[in-house]
This record gives C-alpha cells, structure tokens and sequence, in this order.
C-alpha cells in the first residue's frame, strides 16, 4: 500500500475509533515499554508519530507537564477526532493530521516516540529522515513494533481460527506496509542507519497483554484483526461469523488468568538518536 493508501485504510478505520477504550487497555503494557525508554522529563518537546487516538500523545503530554510539549501526528482523521476529545484539557498536547513521511513536522523535538506507527511508511527511510530534521541533535528516537507473528498469539491464533473454518488466505509480504513490517531488525536497522541515524539498536522485549474476558476478546477480535480480514475475504455469512467468533473464544479461554486473560505478545523496540 502506498502512503496514500494507507491514508484512505485508516480512515475508514471506525473500529478502531470504536473501540478505543479497550485497544487502550490491551496495549497498556507496550506503551509503558516505550515511556519508560523514551524516560520524557518535564519541559521537554515530543513527537509522537503514527498516534491514533491520542493514548500515546495524552501520556506523553502527561510526562512533559505544562512546561513541554507534545504533538502527536496520524494520517486518519477518524482517529484523530478521538484524539482531540480526549486532549481538550491538556494545553501541552496537539494533534495534526500529516503524512509523517513527508510534511514538515517542526523543529526542535527531544525524542520522538511511536508505538506501533512507524511500520506503514512506503519509504521507510525517507520517513526516518523527515522525522530525524524535526529533531534536535542528540535527539532520540524510541519506537514499538511487533515481532514476528510466530511469537504473538493475540494476531496468530485468531488467523488460525478464522483459517480452520473459513480457509486459506492468500500469503502476505511482510515486508510491505503492516503490522509485521519491523520484526526483523537486520531488515530495519540498516534503514535507520541510511537515514543518518546513530546508535540504531533493536531488543525484544516479551510482554503480557491484558485482554479481558474470553468474550470481550473475542468480540474485539470480530471488529479488529486478521480474523476481520478472513471474515471479508470469504464474504462469511452469519453462520460462518457465529463459528468464528464462538472458536475465537474457545481459543482465548487458553489464556484465562485468575486476572483475567493474559495474552503473551513480543515487542521489537527499536531505538536511535539523530548525530550531536
């Protein structure tokens, strides 16, 4: 998909939007991962690319204090209308709608931030490279990705009910825009290092997603996920939609935790500063 393709797939994207409270919480932990790296301190400037409905951005805001700031920039503005709600109050945080990859962001941002936003790009990196004249020298950059699909049942397990009862889908290139884009870093880091960024590193990081109740995830998984995508592939009727969903939450029932559901999931973290 093309950068402007992936603009018109995001839009379209009101699941999302829909959904947000619960996407929040189950991705609670990898945006934890990514502040906790990102360690922001009071007064200084964030860029928080890829934001979507502005968890990311309020948090960071948060971090910052009144003194800093941060602006969190998405190319949907369905998401972004969640967004700018849910940041009304916070004067530090901005919104705004741009292509990362090639609008001018602004200048002199401490670290850039993203979790799970960096891996749709067309060119990955010229996108670096955009980001990186946003930043100031030194500046850092910490961004989430998920690693391979293998080691993350959250997508791999509803793929694989959707599979059994629907059928084949056709393969995927990883490597283009998408979910798995970043999870192999002797891909990646040679493109951070083309982008003129320094002390590029990945590590792995294994995370527990907290997901609810076997029916919440489920249901979740109906609206957003690969099982989404089988399900209008096949064109599946209400009858193939009942199997899919009750199979989806026979399978979740696996993960059941006297806290609720814990589903394992891999982070690559991928971080890089711009030269002194």
């Amino acid at each position: 998909m093309s950068n402007s393709d992936q603009a018109e797939y995001w839009a379209a994207q009101k699941s999302w939007a829909t959904h947000q409270a619960q996407m929040d919480a189950l991705l609670q932990p990898v945006l934890d991962l990514v502040l906790s790296e990102t360690d922001l301190k009071p007064a200084e400037k964030v860029l928080d690319i890829g934001c979507g409905t502005g968890a990311s951005t309020h948090a960071a805001a948060q971090a910052v204090g009144p003194s800093g700031h941060a602006l969190g920039v998405d190319i949907s503005p369905t998401l972004l209308e969640v967004a700018r709600t849910r940041l009304t109050e916070i004067p530090q945080a901005q919104i705004r709608e741009a292509d990362a990859q090639t609008a001018p962001l602004g200048h002199g941002f401490d670290a850039m931030i993203s979790r799970f936003g960096v891996m749709f790009f067309s060119d990955t990196p010229a996108a670096f490279r955009n980001i990186a004249r946003a930043l100031i020298p030194g500046g850092r950059l910490i961004m989430a990705a998920w690693a391979p699909p293998a080691v993350n049942p959250w997508f791999m397990r509803p793929a694989e009910v959707a599979r059994t009862i629907l059928g084949e889908m056709p393969p995927t290139d990883r490597t283009e825009p998408g979910p798995f884009a970043f999870d192999t870093p002797e891909r990646i880091l040679p493109m951070l290092r083309a982008a003129g960024l320094q002390d590029a590193i990945c590590t792995r990081h294994d995370l527990s997603l907290p997901s609810g109740s076997p029916k919440a995830a489920a249901d979740l998984c109906m609206a957003i996920g690969p099982a989404v995508r089988a399900l209008r592939y096949f064109e599946a009727d209400e009858t193939q939609r009942t199997a899919v969903r009750s199979g989806l939450r026979t399978m979740f029932e696996e993960f059941a935790t006297p806290d609720g559901l814990r589903i394992p999931a891999a982070i690559n973290l991928y971080t890089a500063r711009t030269p002194a």
